[in-house]
């Protein structure tokens, strides 16, 4: 079943379709065959502008669980024979501190949608029912429509696809990097087996591997998408490092990962 046939959705693809080869067409001074990739870029940074001030809230809902966690502990010490009085209390605690365990999701959820048009954009011939001239463009030569695993395995990849996804997945895997060294999780201040789990070395590297699985999902998108997600990864690091100065967690005796990001950044160097 074809969900972008149904006729609203086909709307707004077609209209999604029509912004960004719009956009492409003033670019095509400047950018050359290079105008469409370079629409993309433009497109990703409205949209993470466009979600700045979510943003700012999400830093301040990590400063709040920072400054809750204790009490949470707490609570867990309390009532861990009775999970139904637990999740009681801790609603509570959200409720008396205005704040919710699912804060700070929203750039996610937000995002969802501009990756799905984007993705759907580039790997469909047609766009209700008109040629889809998107495919005609590239990036220093490697079609925005083509992912690299389609390439390798079709046999279409040439040194320009190898080259430009290179290049982008060694951005991502890099700000990766620094993303797991700066923004290490907190240990997990509890004296239980789940506890001593969460804090073993071998759980600590799958949180940690967790920050590359968007070189993964990079691999298997196509190029215009691979190329939202870097400056998306790049643009939430840097605005990541920034909100933190502003909203610093609080530091307590166990946690020294948790100490300000002046510091943090500093050993990550």
């Amino acid at each position: 079943m074809d969900l972008f046939a149904f006729p609203p959705l086909a709307a707004l693809l077609d209209a999604a379709y029509g912004a960004l080869a719009g956009l492409s067409t003033l670019l095509e001074p400047l950018a050359g065959a290079s105008a469409a990739a370079l629409a993309v870029v433009l497109v990703t940074l409205l949209v993470r502008s466009l979600l700045i001030p979510v943003g700012f809230s999400t830093a301040k809902a990590e400063q709040t669980r920072a400054r809750l966690a204790p009490k949470l502990r707490d609570l867990q010490r309390r009532h861990k024979k009775n999970p139904e009085r637990l999740q009681k209390e801790m609603l509570a605690l959200y409720r008396d501190e205005k704040t919710s365990p699912f804060a700070g999701m929203l750039p996610v959820l937000a995002q969802a949608p501009v990756v799905g048009i984007l993705y759907t954009l580039f790997i469909r011939p047609e766009i209700a029912g008109h040629p889809n001239d998107l495919l005609t463009h590239d990036l220093f030569g490697a079609p925005l429509g083509t992912s690299l695993v389609s390439a390798v395995f079709g046999g279409t990849a040439t040194p320009a696809t190898f080259l430009v996804f290179g290049a982008l997945l060694l951005v991502i895997i890099a700000t990766a990097e620094v993303t797991r060294r700066v923004f290490r999780p907190a240990p997990v201040d509890d004296d239980s087996s789940m506890g001593a789990a969460m804090n073993s070395p071998a759980m600590q590297r799958v949180f940690g591997s967790l920050h590359y699985l968007t070189a993964v999902f990079a691999v298997f998108v196509p190029l215009a998408a691979a190329l939202y997600l870097t400056v998306t990864v790049v643009w939430t690091l840097v605005q990541r490092m920034l909100l933190r100065r502003r909203y610093p967690l609080a530091t307590t005796g166990t946690a020294g990962a948790a100490a300000p990001i002046s510091r943090a950044g500093v050993s990550a160097r």
